[in-house]
């Protein structure tokens, strides 16, 4: 166990703008992908050539209020242009696996919005299929590219915290009738969406759960409504996870240690604060950084640039394996509460982790 410090270290996240510079073709013309693209414009020297979506119009209009020069009507057109070096998939869920064939078997770096699919076993497709053709492939969880995340991996390596016994995170928000969230048709309810970010907190910290034990509650609208889980690893250590469509909450993650607790009041995976508090003392050291929201989505663009440049295949950042084990969970999340996943059974998956080989 490493002492208290004096001060919590800086971020050790590279500059932006310092990245090799990588030409991108964007999927889709959603929020987020508007969000990607202003952000990646304003704080990084990445080129945005082109943007594909299944309606000619919505491509060109996107194309025109951001300034990129070529507007697709289809994703296989993109993925075919030869201005294009890496591909960021936007649309909504039930298309990250179909997009993602595309882009690979086009032999395009590909960055998939998260969660990188639907359950592990299309996840597992995607990575392998990554490797097997040599190409870059990361899963578009903007949290762990961001630089208040770099200082928590400092404090979790630095063994400050002690023995972790307990990860709290949750997520709530309220929706309107008619957002995508709330169609079962398009993969809606909390635990693709919202509950991304709580559980690939949980289980990057402890690791894959030994046990799962989950409630859900459904939502008048055909969904789930909100699930909670208790994730229990091998030592017996918690994580304990919650996400609602209900109403809005704190949106608060804790880390709980033997020497120290780690705290990211809400909402804990954007930029923003954390709190490191030494056990029964009350001293702390907080960390600070903007609240700049989705303006920060650039962090994860530069990192696809660094790894793709250097030769990798994933991001040690956000490693592919951790993102299908996210999935893992969340497929016993649902098949423990008979959660259908777009009018169809969750299917049960066993398949062995993916290596990067690099």
């Amino acid at each position: 166990m490493s002492a208290f410090p004096t001060a919590l270290p800086a971020a050790r996240t590279p500059d932006p703008m310092a990245a090799p510079v990588l030409r991108w073709g964007v999927v889709g013309t959603g929020w987020i992908a508007d969000r990607f693209v202003r952000s990646v414009q304003r704080h990084t020297r990445q080129r945005l050539t082109a943007v594909g979506s299944r309606d000619t119009a919505r491509a060109e209009e996107f194309a025109d209020r951001h300034g990129i020069p070529h507007a697709y009507g289809s994703y296989e057109e993109l993925a075919a242009a030869g201005d294009v070096d890496v591909v960021y998939i936007a649309t909504g869920h039930t298309a990250h696996l179909d997009c993602a064939r595309i882009a690979l078997r086009a032999g395009k770096h590909t960055l998939v919005e998260k969660p990188l699919a639907l359950n592990a076993a299309q996840a597992s497709e995607i990575a392998q299929l990554a490797l097997e053709r040599g190409l870059f492939c990361a899963e578009a969880l903007w949290t762990f590219f961001l630089p208040k995340f770099d200082v928590v991996r400092q404090i979790l390596e630095s063994g400050v915290l002690g023995d972790i016994r307990t990860v709290l995170a949750e997520y709530g928000e309220h929706f309107t009738a008619g957002h995508r969230i709330l169609r079962a048709d398009l993969a809606g309810g909390p635990l693709l969406d919202l509950g991304t970010y709580p559980l690939s907190l949980a289980t990057w910290i402890l690791g894959a759960p030994a046990e799962v034990l989950a409630l859900a509650q459904p939502h008048p609208a055909g969904v789930n409504g909100q699930t909670s889980a208790l994730l229990r690893d091998a030592a017996g250590n918690q994580g304990i996870v919650h996400t609602t469509l209900f109403g809005d909450t704190p949106t608060t993650a804790t880390v709980v240690g033997t020497h120290a607790t780690l705290s990211l009041p809400g909402p804990f995976y954007q930029p923003g604060d954390l709190v490191l508090t030494l056990a029964g003392s009350g001293t702390q050291l907080t960390y600070t950084e903007p609240h700049t929201a989705h303006d920060a989505l650039h962090f994860e663009a530069a990192e696809v640039a660094r790894c793709i440049d250097a030769g990798r295949v994933q991001s040690p950042l956000r490693p592919l394996d951790d993102s299908v084990t996210t999935l893992r969970v969340m497929d016993e999340i649902r098949r423990q509460c008979g959660i259908a996943l777009g009018g169809s059974p969750t299917p049960v998956n066993t398949l062995a982790p993916v290596t990067d080989p690099a």
